[in-house]
This record gives C-alpha cells, sequence and structure tokens, in this order.
C-alpha cells in the first residue's frame, strides 16, 4: 500500500490536479517560442544562484582553489597571455572582479555564471538539432551533470571552455547550415575566442573540422565561402597573440611539454584508464537520471509503457542533418584524446575531459528512436529540483563532516587567507607603503594575491613560464614577501632561492591555523622572508 493511500480522497484529487497544471504549464513554455528562451533563462538563474549557495556552503572550511586565486591575479593586469595559458581566462575574471567585491562567494558565483552561459549557449545549440521539448530536456540533464552544480566550483580556463566551446559548436552548425560568408565570420570569431581560453580546445576544433570532412553534406559546405573566411578570420584574430607568443619564445609550449610529458608508457595508461573511468562515472549521473525520467513509466507499468519511450519510424523532432554532426563531434573527442594520450605518452589529467562531453546528453536525446513525452520534461525538472534542495540543505553538515574526516589536509584547510592578511599588516607596519610583490610557488603566492588588500603581483621563483605579472628586477626594486611553506617537499629549493635572492632579509615564522565551528584544521609553519623596498 502506498503513502498516498492513507491520504484522504478529496485531499489527493486537489494534489494531482495541481501537479498536472504545473507539468503542463512546464511543457507548454518550454515548448513555445516566446516562451521557451524566458523558461530556460530563469531556469539557469535559479539553478546558477542556488549552487552558488550550496557552494559557500561547501566550500566555507576552506579559502579559494589556488586556480581561482591564480585565475585574478592575471585579472590585475591585462596581457596577452599569461605564461601557462591564453588570456581570456584572466580577463574575465579582471573584469568580474572590477563589479564585485573579492571575496570568497564571488569566485562561487563567477563559476556558476560561466556555467549558466555555457547551458544557455547548449539550449541555442540543441534547437538546431532537436525540437524545443528535446532542448529543454538537454538543458536540465546538464544542469544534473556533476561537471555544471558541484564539480564546477572553481572558475579557471577548463571552466571558461564550457562557454567558449559551445559558441564554436553553434558557430559551426549555423555555418553549416547557412554556408554564408557572414556565418564562416561568426565561426572564424568563435574559433579564436575558444583558442584565447585554452590551446586544449585544439581537440574540440579538431573534431568540428573533422565533421565537416566526414559528413555527407562536406562537399556543399566546403564549397560555399562560409569554412574559408572562418579560418581567415581565425588566423587574423589570433595574430597580436601569436606574435605575444614568439616574443616570450613559445613559453606556454615549454610548460604543457615539462609538466605534462611523460616517459613511462605503463603510468601514461593507467592515466588515460583513470580519465575515461572518471568521465564515465561523471556522465552516469545525468544519464541515469534522465533514463529515470523517461522510464518511471515503464517501471510502474511495464507493459506497454517501453514502446512509448523507444519507437523506430521518422522523427519529426530531430534534425538528422545537424545530429549527425553532434555524434560525429562527440565521438571524435570521447575517443581522440585518451589515444592520443596513450600515442603520445602524455599525463592525462581528469579535468581535461571537463570541456568535452557538454555533447553528450543531445547526442543521446537526438537519437531519432527516442520518444520524448511531455511528462519527462516535469519528471525530470522535478529530480533537478529535490537534488538541489538536498544539497542545500546538506552543503553546511557535508563541510562539517569532511573537515571531521580530514582535519590535516593541508592544501584544503590550510589558512593561506589569515596567512594573507598578517602579511600585510606586517608590510605596513614596517615600511608604510602598498605590498607590491610576492615570491613563492604557485599554492602559496597566488592566494596571497587574491586575500592581501594589497594584491601583490605573484611572482614564482624558477618558474620558465612566468605569468608576467612582475619580474625579479621589479620584486628586488619594490621589495617582497618571500614565503616557504615547511610541509611542503619543495622546502629545500625554495629557502635556497630565498638566501640567494635575499640576502637582506628579515626572516619571520608565522604559524596559521583554521578553526571552524570549534574544530582545529592544520598548524602550519610559513618561512617569511621580508625584502625591503630598495633605497
Amino acid at each position: 500500500m502506498t503513502t498516498a493511500s492513507f491520504l484522504p480522497a478529496s485531499s489527493r484529487a486537489r494534489r494531482r490536479p495541481g501537479l498536472r497544471r504545473l507539468a503542463a504549464w512546464l511543457v507548454a513554455s518550454a515548448t513555445d517560442r516566446n516562451a521557451a528562451p524566458w523558461l530556460v533563462i530563469g531556469f539557469v538563474t535559479a539553478h546558477a544562484v542556488l549552487w552558488t549557495f550550496i557552494l559557500i556552503n561547501l566550500k566555507a572550511a576552506q579559502d579559494v582553489h589556488m586556480d581561482v586565486a591564480e585565475a585574478f591575479a592575471w585579472g590585475q593586469k591585462f596581457q596577452l597571455g599569461y605564461g601557462k595559458h591564453p588570456p581570456l581566462a584572466g580577463w574575465v575574471a579582471g573584469l568580474w572582479f572590477k563589479m564585485f567585491p573579492v571575496a570568497d562567494w564571488a569566485t562561487y558565483a563567477l563559476a556558476m555564471t560561466t556555467l549558466a552561459c555555457g547551458l544557455v549557449i547548449c539550449w541555442l545549440i540543441a534547437l538546431r538539432v532537436v525540437d524545443y521539448r528535446r532542448a529543454f530536456f538537454v538543458v536540465v540533464m546538464l544542469a544534473l551533470y556533476p561537471i555544471f552544480n558541484f564539480k564546477g566550483f572553481k572558475y579557471n580556463p577548463d571552466l571558461l571552455q564550457l562557454v567558449t566551446l559551445p559558441l564554436v559548436v553553434l558557430a559551426y552548425l549555423h555555418a553549416f547550415e547557412k554556408r554564408t560568408a557572414r556565418s564562416g565570420l561568426w565561426l572564424g570569431l568563435a574559433g579564436a575566442l575558444a583558442l584565447m581560453t585554452k590551446y586544449w580546445v585544439l581537440t574540440m576544433i579538431g573534431a568540428v573540422g573533422l565533421a565537416a570532412l566526414i559528413h555527407p553534406d562536406r562537399l556543399r559546405f566546403l564549397r560555399s565561402p562560409a569554412p574559408w573566411v572562418a579560418i581567415a578570420v581565425a588566423i587574423a584574430a589570433m595574430i597580436p597573440h601569436l606574435m605575444w607568443l614568439k616574443e616570450v619564445d613559445f613559453v606556454p609550449l615549454t610548460y604543457a611539454g615539462d609538466v605534462y610529458g611523460l616517459s613511462s608508457r605503463a603510468q601514461s595508461a593507467e592515466l588515460v584508464l583513470g580519465y575515461v573511468g572518471h568521465n564515465l562515472a561523471l556522465l552516469a549521473v545525468p544519464v541515469a537520471l534522465a533514463g529515470l525520467a523517461l522510464a518511471w513509466t515503464a517501471l510502474v507499468r511495464p507493459s506497454a509503457a517501453w514502446a512509448r519511450i523507444w519507437s523506430r519510424g521518422a522523427n519529426a523532432g530531430v534534425n538528422l542533418s545537424q545530429a549527425l554532426n553532434i555524434w560525429i563531434i562527440q565521438i571524435v573527442v570521447a575517443v581522440g584524446p585518451p589515444l592520443g594520450g596513450l600515442i603520445f605518452t602524455v599525463y592525462m589529467k581528469t579535468d581535461w575531459g571537463i570541456s568535452l562531453f557538454f555533447l553528450t546528453p543531445l547526442a543521446l536525446v537526438a537519437i531519432p528512436a527516442l520518444r520524448l513525452h511531455g511528462i519527462a520534461l516535469f519528471r525530470i525538472t522535478a529530480i533537478w529540483l529535490l537534488l538541489t534542495l538536498a544539497a542545500l540543505v546538506a552543503s553546511p553538515t557535508i563541510a562539517a563532516r569532511e573537515m571531521a574526516e580530514n582535519p590535516n589536509g593541508a592544501s584544503s584547510y590550510g589558512a593561506r587567507s589569515q596567512l594573507a592578511r598578517e602579511l600585510t599588516e606586517v608590510w605596513h607596519t614596517r615600511f608604510h607603503t602598498r605590498w607590491a610583490v610576492v615570491a613563492g610557488t604557485t599554492e602559496v603566492g597566488e592566494p596571497m594575491t587574491f586575500y592581501s588588500s594589497d594584491h601583490p603581483a605573484p611572482f614564482t621563483p624558477g618558474e620558465v613560464w612566468s605569468s608576467g605579472l612582475t619580474s625579479l628586477e621589479e620584486a628586488s626594486r619594490l621589495g617582497f614577501i618571500g614565503i616557504c611553506d615547511t610541509s611542503d617537499g619543495r622546502l629545500p629549493v625554495c629557502e635556497a632561492w630565498m638566501a640567494a635572492n635575499g640576502k637582506d632579509a628579515e626572516q619571520v615564522a608565522i604559524t596559521t591555523q583554521r578553526f571552524f565551528h570549534g574544530r582545529p584544521g592544520p598548524a602550519i609553519t610559513w618561512k617569511v622572508y621580508i625584502v625591503p623596498p630598495a633605497k
């Protein structure tokens, strides 16, 4: 006997028509050409706001991630590149923090705003492939994809690709359909914008190129001005950045080769397997939940229900020509990088998959045999709402439990923000000027830049791929604070550099420790070298 059977008949009768009216409104709004954009904007805004609050709670015991602090540091000085990566992530962060305070919550709002923009663009992509009903289903599937919620907590070039790469795909589908010079212009600009995010986008751009060459209608596209205008515009738009690359002797490529090149094929294979398993596990979440929304009736009444969600034959809700483009692109970016990692013995990071699977929900929903009924929209939206609200309620408890289980996690719970505030006060007390430069590893220097009210430029000793935000000469002239983490295995190297470059430094030992709900985090002692400004 179900719980509902204990309710009075009049109560059940009132509840069901109410739910049906809500479901009918949702389906009508999602499928109406005028109402659908407002529904999608409202949905992604609610998603971004709710998950911003969830992340604020989940990360309350931690400082912002190193990548976020690094993007903030880049944004303090607009350049054509930042050593490791092209400049777009730094530019966006710089503009964001001109409008919002430098606070932890603003970084999570930036990450969720980035993902919200990506969701809207993915909806526009879906509309070129499937009908309005399926397009909204795709958006909700993506909102359930962990990359678009709790895994998307750190703003960095990987996350920003979830805006620029969907723009590339959208521009390509438009150019493939229109085949005009103007559509090629937009495709070229989208490609250049993506390349200004991270060079990893070449995987997706390459997949788009292969789709154009493999598609049965390729000759119609290749004989049009669109692809050639796109190539010319992309090259022209990239000229300033290419000139910067030459000026810095192609240091981003040096960075990639030094950090991600491996000599062990066995280790490379292990990392590739980890990459594949990690990303399959993440994709399983939205796919399983979408399957639940579609097959709910079949689970309750299996007799004829499966025929309602899977039936061969023509499907007016799918544009097969554009669906083929999506299938090719997604297959290429799913298979190509792991194979490349194995062949070239690359250190495959799981995070490299962040930007490569946003087309998977669309690729599945665009299968013509899949029949997507209106009630499935209501079910999957209800699943999203219930899971999101559950995460919101549970987030403070999760944060406290995580710290209780791993209280000595120096990388997660080290009180770098406290150190930044103390060192800012130390500098002001001694020199009565702005603290201009901090020297230390990326894990230490960038958080100082973020949390100090002076936002000193970070200088990473011994790093060939310098961000260009400052230099050793400038550090010596303006003075700097050098920091060595005594819990870091690179301590001897750090101490040697400080001894060589901070001979007149005042040496101080500072210990910081975070407390969260009465629970202590790790106590970390920092070796601090205070080098005064040149006279």
